[in-house]
């Protein structure tokens, strides 16, 4: 790159998803000249980072971004991977985005008067930075796995694509959030041995009182919450996702139906010993914990329908069995046994931040920023968890925050001139 001019804009966006699209779309809206910078295409980790049966948690008619929303025939239903990327890549369209595809970026650290953003491409100096490159760039995988024997295959849920991609024989998948439980469902369904390893989790039904979970969510405030109103907000970023499916028949997936499909459940994986895999006990807890949740947040959808005369739009309140707690849970497995074949680790995922240059990321690999702010003037992020909302992850989470952010973003720039 010697040689190269250094372009000049005043914001770089980091990332052409629906995060960095809609920070795009408020700064046209402001007349902020900038620029898209994403590594692949836009929708990128939708079109490389999913597995084939992949489907959105959130009904169709919750899928929205500034001025573009689902319109299509089944608002019930819920978007595959190849339906989501359509409709970014319209939004794309339709804020006519100026992204830049194909494009890395290396480096980012600040100078006197802004930031310095090196990609593949060449050099760019800008007045801020909006980092919207997600909270799932690389699967988080205990070291402990470097322990597995060499004959059992190891996958993370950005390798899996389907069961007939798998070598024969059983699977353990480790996690029980919405990733896992979907996993080990599709595993269990294809006729395979499923062993799925239960760790801390949130269970909720897919329909409550005849209205999708996550109808509720919406309509009584919960998604709403600010992260200024959270009593333990460190907390309420690490929750993990939901155990929810989106299928046409709107099924409930939580562990009693994985049980009653064959579906072994074991602890939190622990260790590897010897070749054989350690599962810590106590399940009866770890459900008791989940199921107790669970009863207080559908109580709290009661109240709200009952305190806003709602309740004769809706079912009846409804209550469900607790979760069945294995007879005797193995607490060890021996990968040497061929039991085995395959592992799946559907254990969360973690950002990467390697090529940020600007000492804001903690020791655990998190940035430190105040609703969207970054703890350096000028830096910003979205996309990420309970970032302004606790609803910022999803899709029709992001246009507040976007909004607030880029405010934000807007009222730092007018200052410093």
């Amino acid at each position: 790159m010697r040689g190269r001019a250094i372009e000049h804009v005043t914001t770089v966006v980091i990332g052409a998803g629906h995060a960095g699209l809609a920070a795009s779309h408020f700064l046209r809206e402001r007349s902020i000249d900038h620029l898209v910078i994403e590594r692949g295409e836009v929708a990128n980790s939708w079109r490389r980072e999913r597995w084939d049966s992949f489907r959105l948690l959130t009904p169709n008619w919750q899928s929205r971004l500034p001025g573009l929303r689902y319109e299509g025939p089944e608002p019930d239903g819920y978007m595959t991977t190849k339906e989501v990327t359509q409709f970014i890549e319209r939004f794309a369209a339709f804020s006519r985005a100026p992204v830049r595809t194909g494009t890395n970026v290396t480096s980012v650290r600040r100078t006197g008067d802004g930031y310095h953003v090196t990609t593949s491409r060449g050099e760019i100096r800008c007045r801020a930075v909006v980092i919207a490159s997600g909270a799932c760039n690389r699967p988080a995988v205990p070291p402990f796995g470097d322990a597995v024997p060499p004959s059992v295959e190891q996958l993370t849920p950005f390798d899996y694509r389907a069961p007939d991609r798998l070598p024969d024989g059983g699977v353990l998948v480790v996690g029980a959030s919405a990733t896992g439980v979907q996993l080990a469902a599709e595993l269990r369904g294809s006729g395979r041995p499923v062993t799925l390893s239960v760790g801390e989790h949130v269970r909720l039904p897919r329909t409550y009182r005849g209205r999708d979970v996550l109808w509720w969510m919406d309509a009584s405030g919960v998604w709403d919450q600010r992260y200024d109103e959270v009593d333990d907000l460190a907390r309420a970023r690490r929750l993990p996702s939901p155990q929810l499916v989106g299928t046409p028949e709107r099924g409930t997936l939580d562990l009693n139906a994985l049980t009653s499909m064959g579906v072994e459940l074991v602890g939190r994986w622990a260790a590897v010993r010897d070749g054989r895999a350690l599962f810590s006990g106590g399940l009866r807890n770890v459900f008791s914990l989940a199921d107790l949740k669970m009863e207080r947040l559908l109580g709290t959808f009661d109240e709200w329908a009952r305190t806003r005369g709602r309740d004769a739009e809706v079912g009846p309140p409804e209550r469900f069995a607790p979760t069945r707690v294995p007879e005797s849970a193995r607490l060890r497995l021996d990968l040497r046994s061929g039991e085995i074949r395959t592992i799946v680790w559907a254990t969360g995922f973690r950002p990467d931040y390697g090529w940020l240059d600007v000492p804001v990321v903690d020791e655990k690999g998190r940035l430190r920023h105040h609703g969207g702010a970054v703890d350096s003037p000028g830096l910003y992020a979205l996309g990420l968890p309970v970032l302004r909302r606790r609803r910022s992850t999803f899709i029709h989470g992001i246009e507040d925050d976007a909004r607030e952010v880029i405010g934000h973003l807007a009222r730092h720039l007018a200052g410093r001139r």
